[in-house]
C-alpha cells in the first residue's frame, strides 16, 4: 500500500480519468438516451449500481422505497464524504445531440433538458475514480454515493435524510452542470413544498339538471383566482405556481372530481409553510362557494439550498487546479450557432474558471438536496458542461448534452469533485473548520423534515408517460455500453 500525498493522489486520479474519458462519454450519453423520467429512473440507475458494483462497491438499493434509487460506499473509517445527483429528464423535452435547431429524438418523448445525463457520469467516474485510488493506498476515509431519483419533482433526498441515510456523513458534495466552472456559497436557492389539492364535488347533467351537480371544476377555478389575487399581498420572496391535472372528463358532465398541482417556493422553510396554510384556506373559501369539499397531498417538501464556503473554497482551489476545459473552434462555433437559434447572446464557450467570490444571491429555483445541505456541511462543483445562455426545461438546453462539450466540461468537473474528496481524506483540520463554518452558518437553525414521518414515494409518479414513450425511445438506446479499465 502506498502513502500518498494529496498531488499524488490527484495526479493519480486526473490520469485515470483521462485514460477513461471513453467511459465517462458513454455513460453520460447512455443516460442522454434512456431519457427517463423521475421515479422511473430504471435504466439509468442499474447501469450505474453495475459499473459501482464492478468497481468494488457495496450498493444498496431501494433505499426509503426508492425503485430507482441507491446508496453506495466503498473504504473504511472516516471521514465519510457523500455524493449525490440527480439523473432524471424532463417531460416533451426530446431533442437530437449536436444539432442547434428543433429536432426531437422521439417526436413528444422525455428529454434531459438541463443535464442530469452528465451530473450522474460525474458522480460515477469520480466514485470509481477515488476507489481505484484508495484501493492502492493508505488514504482513510469512505464514500458514499447517493442516488437520488425525481429531482426534478423535488422528490428523494428530503426521504434520504429524514430515513438517516447522512447521519454518519461528515461533508456532501453535489456535481451539477452548468456552463461555467465554480464553487458558491450561502443560501442559493428556494425552500418548496409541492403538493395536489383535490376538489370534490357530485356529478350531474350540465344541461338537464345542473343544480343537482356541485361542480369540482368551478371550485378549482374559483382557488386559482383567489390565488392570483393574493398574490399582490405575498411576501418579497414568495412564488407559487401550478397546473391543471385533472379537470374533468366532458363537457356535459359536471365535474365530480378536479385537481391542480401547485409548488409555493420562498427563502426559508418557515416562510413556506405560512403559504401553504393561505392556500388551504382559498380552497376553503372556494368550496364554500361551490358547495364542494377540498383535500390535499404533499408531493415533495425541501429546504433551501445552503452551501458551506470552507467547502466552496476547496472545491474551487481544486476546480483552478483542473482549470477549464480546452474548447476547439468548433465547439465554440456550435455554441455561437445554438445561442443564436434559441435568441440569446453569440458569446459562444467561456474560457475562464469563474473567480470565486462572496455569498451567492438567493434564486427562486429549487433542488431536493436543501436538506441535505442543513444536516451537514456541502458544497456544490458546477462543471462547465453546457452552453451558456440557453436556459434549462427549454429543447437548447439538450442539444449539447452528448457532444464533446458535455463530455470535456464533465470529465472536468469529475476530476474537481474527486480532488475536493482527497483534501478531505488527508486533512483533518480541514474538517474541523468546515464543521466550524457550518455551524457558524446554521446557528440558530434546528433542522426538521417538512415531509411526514409515515410519508412513503410516489412510484407510480410518471409511469404512465414512460410506459408510452419508452418502446420507441429504445430504439435509439446506444448499443455499446461504459467500462472503466
Amino acid at each position: 500500500m502506498i502513502n500518498m500525498s494529496a498531488p499524488t493522489a490527484k495526479s493519480r486520479i486526473f490520469s485515470y480519468l483521462d485514460n477513461n474519458a471513453d467511459a465517462f462519454a458513454r455513460l453520460s450519453d447512455a443516460i442522454f438516451y434512456f431519457g427517463e423520467l423521475g421515479m422511473q429512473e430504471y435504466r439509468s440507475a442499474e447501469l450505474m449500481c453495475s459499473l459501482l458494483e464492478d468497481a468494488g462497491f457495496d450498493v444498496e438499493r431501494n433505499p426509503s422505497g426508492f425503485e430507482t434509487g441507491f446508496v453506495a460506499t466503498f473504504g473504511s473509517g472516516s471521514p465519510v464524504v457523500a455524493i449525490h445527483t440527480e439523473y432524471d429528464a424532463n417531460p416533451s423535452n426530446s431533442q437530437i445531440s449536436g444539432v442547434s435547431d428543433r429536432s426531437e429524438i422521439v417526436p413528444g418523448a422525455p428529454g434531459h433538458c438541463e443535464g442530469h445525463n452528465v451530473n450522474a457520469a460525474v458522480m460515477v467516474s469520480a466514485a470509481i475514480a477515488l476507489a481505484r485510488t484508495l484501493a492502492d493506498s493508505e488514504l482513510e476515509g469512505r464514500i458514499k454515493i447517493v442516488g437520488a431519483p425525481a429531482e426534478e419533482q423535488l422528490i428523494s433526498r428530503p426521504y434520504y435524510v429524514r430515513d438517516g441515510y447522512f447521519d454518519d456523513v461528515d461533508i456532501a458534495l453535489h456535481p451539477h452542470i452548468l456552463d461555467r466552472f465554480d464553487a458558491e456559497h450561502g443560501l442559493i436557492q428556494a425552500s418548496a413544498i409541492s403538493v395536489d389539492f383535490d376538489f370534490h364535488g357530485q356529478a350531474a347533467h350540465a344541461a338537464m339538471a345542473p343544480w343537482d351537480g356541485r361542480d369540482a371544476l368551478d371550485a378549482l377555478m374559483l382557488m386559482d383566482n383567489g390565488m392570483a389575487q393574493f398574490r399582490e399581498h405575498m411576501e418579497p420572496g414568495l412564488t407559487m405556481h401550478r397546473v391543471v391535472t385533472e379537470g374533468g372528463e366532458q363537457p356535459n358532465v359536471i365535474p365530480a372530481k378536479t385537481s391542480a398541482w401547485w409548488y409555493f417556493r420562498g427563502p426559508s422553510a418557515t416562510v413556506v409553510a405560512p403559504l401553504f396554510d393561505k392556500a388551504r384556506k382559498i380552497a376553503e373559501g372556494a368550496c364554500l362557494m361551490t358547495g364542494c369539499s377540498f383535500s390535499t397531498r404533499v408531493r415533495a417538501a425541501v429546504w433551501p439550498v445552503l452551501l458551506d464556503e470552507t467547502v466552496a473554497k476547496v472545491i474551487h482551489d481544486n476546480i483552478a487546479l483542473v482549470g477549464m476545459p480546452d474548447w476547439t473552434d468548433e465547439e465554440r462555433g456550435f455554441a455561437r450557432e445554438l445561442q443564436a437559434k434559441a435568441g440569446k447572446a453569440e458569446t459562444g464557450l467561456v474560457s475562464d474558471v469563474t473567480p470565486f467570490k462572496g455569498p451567492a444571491q438567493q434564486i427562486p429555483a429549487s433542488n431536493d438536496c436543501g436538506d441535505v445541505s442543513w444536516k451537514v456541511p456541502m458544497g456544490r462543483v458546477w462543471f462547465p458542461a453546457n452552453v451558456p445562455g440557453v436556459p434549462f426545461h427549454h429543447w437548447a438546453a439538450g442539444a449539447a448534452l452528448a457532444t464533446s462539450i458535455a463530455h470535456k466540461g464533465g470529465l472536468a468537473g469529475a476530476k474537481a469533485l474527486a480532488a475536493t474528496v482527497v483534501d478531505y481524506f488527508l486533512d483533518p483540520e480541514l474538517l474541523e473548520r468546515t464543521r466550524s463554518s457550518f455551524s457558524e452558518a446554521t446557528n440558530g437553525v434546528e433542522y426538521f423534515p417538512l415531509i411526514g414521518l409515515d410519508q412513503a414515494p410516489p412510484k407510480e409518479l410518471n409511469r404512465d408517460l414512460m410506459d408510452r414513450f419508452r418502446p420507441l425511445m429504445e430504439q435509439h438506446y446506444p448499443i455499446q455500453i461504459p467500462r472503466f479499465k
